[in-house]
């Protein structure tokens, strides 16, 4: 008998083709890579093509992530036949280009946070991702830290009422990368191609978490901006003005009235890429750090109070989020997994056609958040609505 007359037939091929290879291309191309590996999927990510406008750079990079094709025009690599899934992982002043063109080509989109640069630009992506909805494409942005284990955790705990009605959120996100003066200039320090400085690179990511894990979108802020180095070397000599923001504090307000604090910076020393965030309710707390990132702290208030405190989750049990197809328990996963969890999540949303979250309408509420934070920056910390988006 044939050994191999009895194997399943291979999954369908979903071809990949993703435009940009640098820190956050190389973070996709680490989840494109081994999400099949790892995790049974209904598709197969196969990874066609990578672009880049320099040829001699993009092929190189092709070579060394592990894609099959080189091209130096996104709009080459969105008309091949064998991409099926266009992601895009360019700064942001290049993101609706490339995402409606995408869309109205036909291809399903996963496009890097924040959505865009503007309200504008993230409501043009967001109509065009509704119009391709009907036609059967998914489109979804990466929000990565969604995917980290504990907090997926922290977010069924929440929905379960482990804590109770939401009173307060506070969330941080500080590195420290442009601490020195002399730090060159580059693109995320160009409002043209950034759109904001710590606020949208750092600051995007906790508002985004913040309403995930509460379950309900910022309703107003509060907020200050500051930029400490007004300019920095430029590459081929002398100085350049930086345009965006160093650090951002602001305040906020969920619709059900429970209140929150944020706060982002890049010039805070010694924190190489300090993520925490707490969510406390009126029957408890629960409390995440990302250098800790296997672990999620919980205080349950209906304990006794002679036995009752915080407690550490070790989140490597297979009954947590993911981590059935992982190590056995008390084996960590690192920051790498939650691209190749996002890959997982937009392979079975595809697979399924059940929209995935978080949407190109999550990513437009985020966007109306933070275009409210520069609002109430420029009018002296002035109370600013946000616009609610439906979900």
């Amino acid at each position: 008998m044939d050994d191999h007359a009895q194997d399943p037939a291979p999954a369908p091929a979903l071809g990949v083709g993703m435009i940009g290879y640098a820190f956050m291309g190389a973070a996709h191309s680490q989840g494109w890579r081994t999400a099949g590996r790892v995790f049974d999927l209904p598709l197969r990510p196969a990874m066609n093509a990578v672009c880049g406008r320099d040829r001699a750079s993009v092929r190189a990079a092709a070579g060394k992530l592990g894609w099959a094709a080189a091209e130096t025009d996104w709009r080459r690599l969105i008309a091949r036949d064998d991409v099926q899934l266009v992601d895009i992982c360019t700064p942001g002043d290049s993101h609706a280009e490339i995402a409606i063109a995408a869309l109205e080509a036909g291809k399903h989109v996963l496009c890097e946070k924040p959505l865009a640069n503007s309200v504008a630009e993230a409501e043009a992506m967001t109509a065009a991702a509704e119009a391709a909805r009907s036609r059967g494409q998914i489109a979804m942005v990466g929000f990565n830290y969604r995917r980290t284990p504990a907090l997926a955790l922290a977010r069924q705990m929440v929905a379960a009422g482990r804590i109770g009605a939401l009173r307060h959120v506070r969330a941080t996100y500080l590195q420290d990368w442009l601490v020195d003066p002399a730090a060159p200039m580059g693109w995320r320090l160009q409002r043209e191609h950034a759109g904001s400085g710590a606020l949208g690179d750092l600051g995007a990511h906790i508002v985004d978490l913040a309403q995930h894990l509460a379950g309900e979108q910022l309703a107003g802020v509060s907020a200050v901006t500051e930029t400490f180095v007004a300019e920095r070397p430029l590459p081929g000599g002398g100085l350049g003005r930086v345009t965006v923001d160093d650090a951002a504090l602001f305040t906020g307000r969920f619709a059900s009235g429970a209140l929150a604090s944020f706060e982002t910076s890049r010039v805070a020393a010694g924190r190489k890429n300090s993520l925490r965030i707490e969510l406390n309710g009126e029957r408890g707390s629960l409390a995440f750090d990302l250098e800790r990132l296997n672990e999620l702290s919980f205080h349950d208030q209906t304990e006794p109070a002679d036995a009752a405190g915080f407690r550490r989750i070790l989140v490597t049990e297979p009954g947590h989020p993911y981590l059935k197809a992982w190590w056995p328990p008390g084996h960590g996963l690192g920051y790498e997994h939650t691209f190749v969890h996002q890959a997982r999540d937009l392979v079975h949303a595809i697979a399924t056609g059940v929209p995935p979250r978080p949407s190109f309408a999550d990513g437009l509420q985020v966007q109306r958040v933070l275009a409210a934070v520069e609002d109430s920056a420029s009018k002296n910390c002035a109370l600013t609505s946000v616009v609610p988006v439906p979900v």
